[in-house]
C-alpha cells in the first residue's frame, strides 16, 4: 500500500490542513480553481489509509453523476481499493439506493420506477385532464414547479397552506398527484429525497443503522443544497458523525432551483463548526482576473469571506469593449476569436458566455456568417431523445405494467389505431375502478367493449414481450424493446430515421456496458437477478438524463449561459451583454437577495477565464423583437480601473445599423439647445437613474427620450423633466 506521505504530496498548506483535520465536522471554503475536488478525494483516501474508516463506512455526496464517477476514479488511482459498494453518488442516487433496500418500509414496490422531469410533467398533464383543470389558469409546468418546490421544502399536500381558491386547487392537484404516483408505484426526483427523509425520520431502527454505519459524511458543492437536502444530511449525521462540507458561498447561483446559500451559515451553527478552512490559492487564472472577481464579489453582504490569489503573475489586463449595438458586439467577438485562433488558441479553449439564452441568436448568426464552428453547450441528452424514451418505456412496462406514464407514451407508438376517445375511456375506467391503466386495458379487452381492438393488440404485445424477457440478459431485453416493439421498423420508414435507429442500437450497447460494470469480472455477490439489473438500468437512465454528455471530436467555440459554465474553465472567455437588465437580470431587482445572486453569477463567469477575459456591452440591442437601450452593468463599475484595458474609450463612430429605428437621428452631441448628451446618465425624481436615448422636436417644444432600465423607455417634456446629471 502507498504510504501516507505519497497521498499528501503536492498539497499546499491549507489543502493539507483540510485533508488531515481531526474527527469533527468542518467547513471547507473552497474558492474557484482552488483544487476542491482533489481535497475532497484525498480526504477520503487519507481516512481510509490511516484506518480511521473503511471504504463502506463513509458516504460522499455530489451533485452530478459525473462528479461521483470522477471521485471514484481518482480514489482507485490513489489507493488499491475496490470502490464497488461504496456510497458515493448524488443525493437522488443515494436516496434511490436506500429506498431500494427498504422499499417496504418506505411504502414502495420493489420495482418502483423513477419519473424524470419530462415524464413527471406528462403525468401531471394527464392528471389535470382527468380532474378537468383549466390548463390556462393552471399551467402544467408551473404546477410541476409548485409540487417540486413543496417537496424540496419537505411539505406534503396536507401541510400546504391555502389562502384562496387558486392555492386550494394547487393543493388538491398536489394531493391527487401523490395518490396517482403511489397507485402506479413511481417516484419523481423530489420524491426520492422526501420519501427517504420521511423514512429516516419515522423509523428509528433504520436511522440508527445508517448513523452508526456512516461515521464520515462528505459533501461537495455544499452551497447548492436546498432545505430538504440539508435536513436529510443533518438526520444522517446525527450527534456523533462528522460532516465534511466543501463549498463556496460566492458561487451559489441556483436560488431559482431552491438552493439556500444560508445553509452554510446554518451548518456552521448547527454543527458547532470549529474549523473553517479557506482554500484561496487559485491554480487557474492570472491575478488581474482574480482581482477583478474579488472586487466584484466584495460588494455582497454576509459573505463568509475569502480572497483568491495566485502565484502565476498579473497576466493581461481585463479587456472591456463598448459596442454600438449587438451586431457590432458580435462582430467584435468574431474578430477577436479569429485573432486568438490565428495565434494558436484552439476554438474549444474559448467560451462565449451570456446571461440569457435569448442573447445567443445574433452571436450565432455572426459566427455562422464568419464560418466559425461553434457549439451551444447543452442540448438533448442521450436518455432524453424521443426514440430512447420510447424504448425505455417498453422496458419499464416489462418491469412493471402498471406504470401509467410509460404506458401512455407507447400505447399508440408505433401507431396501432388507438384514438384519443379510446384513451379517454381507458382513463375514465381506471379512475372509476381506482386501478392502473394496464388493469383497465385488461378489463376492457376481457369485456369485449367496442374500440378495444387496438388496445387488445397492445395488451398482447406487452404480455408477449414480458414472457420473452424472462430469463434473458439486459441487453437482450433492450433489443426486444427496440425491435419486437416495432420501433426500429417504424423509424426505417422515416426520412431521417437512420440516426434514430443508430441511437436505438446504442441503447443495446449501453445495456451491455451497464451489465459489465455491474458484474465486472467477479461473481454476482449481491445476488442480483436480471430483473433487478433491469430495474437498476432503468433507474440509471432516469438519473443520468440530467447529466450533460458533451460532444467531442471537433474544434468549436463554446457558447453557453453563465449558469451552464459553472465548473468549466477556458483559456479565453468572452462575457457579453453586460448591461443593466441583462446582467444583472431585471428580475433580480425585485427579488430579495436577487442582486447578490446575480453578482455571484458574474463572479462565476469571470473566474472561468485562465489567461484572457473580455467584457462587452452594447448601447442598444434587439431583444424580443424590440430595440432596447442599455446602461452599462454596475458590475463593470465595480472593477478597479487599473485592472482594465478599454478597447474603445473614445466616443464611437456610428456603424451601419441593421435596425429600422422609428425616431429621428439627432445631432444632439453638437446642438447647444440639448442640455444632455446622448448616452449620458441622468437621474429623475420618480423613475430613478437612466440614460439619454434621443431628442425630438425643436427648442420651443423639446422632448427627451430616456431609458430608465426597469422602468423602461420614457418620453418627457424637456421643460418639465427636472433631470440631474450623474
Amino acid at each position: 500500500m502507498q504510504n501516507e506521505s505519497s497521498i499528501l504530496t503536492g498539497l499546499n498548506n491549507k489543502q493539507l490542513e483540510a485533508v488531515t483535520l481531526p474527527h469533527q465536522s468542518a467547513l471547507i471554503l473552497a474558492g474557484a480553481g482552488s483544487g476542491k475536488t482533489r481535497v475532497l478525494t484525498t480526504r477520503i483516501a487519507w481516512l481510509i489509509q490511516t484506518e480511521q474508516i473503511s471504504p463502506l463506512g463513509l458516504m460522499a455526496v455530489t451533485f452530478t453523476n459525473k462528479a461521483a464517477k470522477e471521485m471514484l476514479t481518482r480514489l482507485t488511482s490513489m489507493l488499491p481499493i475496490n470502490t464497488r459498494g461504496m456510497w458515493v453518488g448524488t443525493f437522488h442516487g443515494l436516496c434511490n439506493r436506500l429506498l431500494r433496500a427498504h422499499h417496504r418500509e418506505a411504502g414502495l414496490p420493489s420495482t418502483f420506477q423513477i419519473l424524470d422531469t419530462a415524464d413527471q410533467l406528462s403525468s401531471i398533464k394527464r392528471l389535470m385532464k382527468l380532474m378537468n383543470v383549466d390548463d390556462e389558469k393552471f399551467v402544467p409546468k408551473q404546477v410541476q414547479g409548485y409540487i417540486n418546490s413543496c417537496k424540496e421544502e419537505g411539505i406534503r399536500a396536507d401541510r400546504v397552506e391555502a389562502y384562496d381558491g387558486h392555492s386550494q386547487k394547487l393543493r388538491e392537484i398536489y394531493e391527487e398527484y401523490d395518490k396517482q404516483c403511489n397507485r402506479e408505484g413511481v417516484a419523481d426526483f423530489a420524491e426520492l429525497l422526501l420519501r427517504c427523509y420521511e423514512l429516516l425520520q419515522r423509523d428509528v431502527r433504520i436511522r440508527e443503522h445508517y448513523q452508526s454505519r456512516f461515521r464520515y459524511i462528505l459533501v461537495d458543492e455544499f452551497q447548492d443544497t436546498n432545505r430538504l437536502q440539508y435536513l436529510w444530511l443533518k438526520l444522517l449525521a446525527g450527534q456523533e458523525n462528522c460532516l465534511f462540507a466543501v463549498g463556496d458561498d460566492d458561487q451559489s447561483i441556483y436560488g431559482f432551483r431552491g438552493a439556500r446559500v444560508g445553509n452554510m451559515r446554518d451548518f456552521e451553527k448547527d454543527f458547532n463548526v470549529q474549523n473553517i478552512v479557506k482554500l484561496e490559492e487559485n491554480y487557474r487564472s492570472h491575478s488581474n482576473i482574480l482581482d477583478a472577481a474579488n472586487a466584484i464579489i466584495s460588494h455582497n453582504n454576509n459573505r463568509l469571506g475569502k480572497n483568491l490569489w495566485t502565484s502565476a503573475g498579473a497576466g493581461e489586463p481585463v479587456r472591456i469593449y463598448e459596442a454600438y449595438n449587438d451586431n457590432d458586439e458580435a462582430q467584435f467577438i468574431v474578430d477577436e476569436v479569429k485573432m486568438l485562433q490565428s495565434e494558436g488558441t484552439p476554438l474549444a479553449d474559448m467560451a462565449l458566455l451570456y446571461r440569457s439564452n435569448a442573447q445567443s441568436r445574433v452571436l450565432e448568426h455572426a459566427l455562422f456568417s464568419a464560418n466559425l464552428p461553434y457549439r451551444v453547450y447543452g442540448g438533448l441528452r442521450f436518455f432524453e431523445r424521443a426514440e430512447i424514451k420510447h424504448a425505455l418505456a417498453y422496458m419499464r412496462l416489462i418491469a412493471n405494467a402498471n406504470d401509467d406514464t410509460a404506458l401512455l407514451r407507447v400505447i399508440n407508438f408505433p401507431t396501432r389505431g388507438i384514438g384519443a376517445r379510446s384513451l379517454e375511456q381507458l382513463q375514465e375506467g381506471a379512475r372509476q375502478n381506482d386501478c392502473s391503466l394496464w388493469q383497465a386495458a385488461i378489463n376492457k379487452v376481457g369485456n369485449g367493449k367496442a374500440g378495444g381492438k387496438g388496445i387488445e393488440g397492445f395488451v398482447h404485445l406487452i404480455r408477449e414481450m414480458t414472457d420473452q424477457a424472462y430469463g434473458i440478459t439486459l441487453a437482450e431485453v433492450a433489443e426486444l424493446a427496440t425491435t419486437f416493439s416495432g420501433l426500429k421498423a417504424h423509424y426505417q420508414n422515416e426520412r431521417e430515421g437512420e440516426d434514430r435507429i443508430e441511437n436505438l442500437e446504442e441503447l443495446v450497447t449501453a445495456a451491455v456496458a451497464f451489465t459489465n460494470q455491474a458484474f465486472g469480472n467477479h461473481n454476482n455477490v449481491d445476488g442480483d437477478t436480471e430483473q433487478d439489473l433491469m430495474t437498476q438500468f432503468l433507474t440509471h437512465a432516469s438519473l443520468e438524463a440530467g447529466d450533460h454528455q458533451a460532444t467531442v471530436g471537433y474544434d468549436a467555440l463554446q457558447l453557453m449561459t453563465v449558469h451552464a459554465s459553472k465548473g468549466l474553465e477556458f483559456k479565453a472567455v468572452f462575457i457579453s451583454g453586460l448591461e443593466e437588465g441583462l446582467c444583472p437580470h431585471e428580475q433580480s431587482f425585485s427579488e430579495t437577495g436577487g442582486l447578490e445572486e446575480e453578482r455571484r453569477l458574474m463572479y462565476v463567469a469571470v473566474t472561468r477565464a485562465r489567461q484572457r477575459l473580455y467584457l462587452s456591452h452594447a448601447q442598444s440591442r434587439m431583444l424580443h423583437g424590440q430595440v432596447r437601450y442599455g446602461i452599462p452593468s454596475r458590475f463593470l463599475d465595480e472593477i478597479p480601473e487599473g485592472l482594465l484595458k478599454r478597447l474603445n474609450s473614445k466616443p464611437m463612430a456610428k456603424p451601419v445599423s441593421n435596425y429600422s429605428e422609428n425616431y429621428a437621428k439627432p445631432t444632439a452631441q453638437t446642438n447647444s439647445s440639448y442640455p444632455f448628451k446622448i448616452g449620458q446618465g441622468v437621474r429623475h425624481a420618480k423613475f430613478g437613474e437612466g440614460v439619454v436615448v434621443t431628442y425630438e422636436g425643436n427648442a420651443a417644444n423639446l422632448v427627451i427620450k430616456i431609458n430608465f432600465g426597469r422602468e423602461g423607455l420614457k418620453t418627457l417634456a424637456m421643460e418639465y423633466a427636472k433631470l440631474e446629471k450623474i
